[in-house]
């Protein structure tokens, strides 16, 4: 699905971008196959539900879950987060790492003083049907993390495990009533998705131990390759670990 203005991160496995199904490759097998496809299968600009809700928050550390190629990674690290970034596919990684040394060329040519910047942003390659993070974060970000083959459940339940008291949960994907009329329907289903209220009930978001700050979905226009115009949901999720 193309999304105007946001780089749509892909699944943990064969999701919402219409891969084939190839139960004898592996995720990544055919994740890197997918980005081999094309020279550049999203925007490279952050994601804006990311950037709107992200923006107030002090930096510290952050994990973009499913990150791609990078364009939330390397915006959060511009902001002074200091990032891991974890994706299924090596070949988006490499084009992450390539896309965030460009910036940091570009930012150190603009820097007052000597000396190249250095990078904040730790790319890590992993299944997330199976990783397990070993730290917790100030901020936790995932966007768009849809998969045919896996529940969206697990990673996301991962993803809210990995915050540390104080720190912010923020999810972000598709609303399953408010798609793009061009989808591809033979690649998705409406398990895939999830709306405001299923993501609070299944990652158990509750008090004594979460502070819910943020729970809509927002209309938001997007235009597919060929310039039709649509408007879909996007269902936000921002909330506070208070133990």
């Amino acid at each position: 699905m193309t999304q105007q203005g946001a780089d749509h991160h892909h699944s943990t496995n064969d999701g919402a971008t219409g891969l084939e199904d190839k139960a004898e490759q592996s995720s990544a097998e055919a994740w890197d196959e997918r980005y081999r496809s094309a020279p550049k299968l999203w925007s490279g600009k952050p994601n804006p539900q990311l950037v709107r809700e992200a923006s107030g928050l002090h930096p510290g550390k952050a994990l973009d879950v499913g990150c791609g190629e990078g364009a939330d990674s390397i915006w959060l690290a511009q902001q002074g987060w200091t990032v891991t970034a974890v994706d299924v596919s090596a070949v988006a990684l490499e084009r992450a790492a390539a896309h965030e040394k460009t910036a940091l060329d570009r930012e150190s040519v603009h820097a007052e003083g000597p000396g190249a910047i250095p990078s904040r942003i730790h790319w890590q390659q992993c299944d997330l049907a199976e990783w397990q993070p070993e730290e917790k974060y100030d901020l936790v970000s995932s966007q768009f993390l849809h998969s045919r083959t896996m529940a969206w459940q697990e990673p996301l339940r991962m993803a809210a495990s990995a915050v540390k008291p104080g720190g912010t949960l923020l999810i972000v994907g598709h609303h399953p009533d408010m798609l793009p009329p061009w989808g591809n329907q033979t690649h998705t289903t409406p398990d895939m998705f999830y709306t405001p209220a299923q993501l609070v009930q299944e990652l158990d978001l509750t008090a004594p131990e979460w502070q819910v700050e943020v729970l809509t979905t927002r209309d938001r226009h997007v235009s597919d390759p060929d310039g039709r115009e649509a408007v879909i949901g996007d269902t936000v999720l921002r909330a506070t670990r208070l133990s």
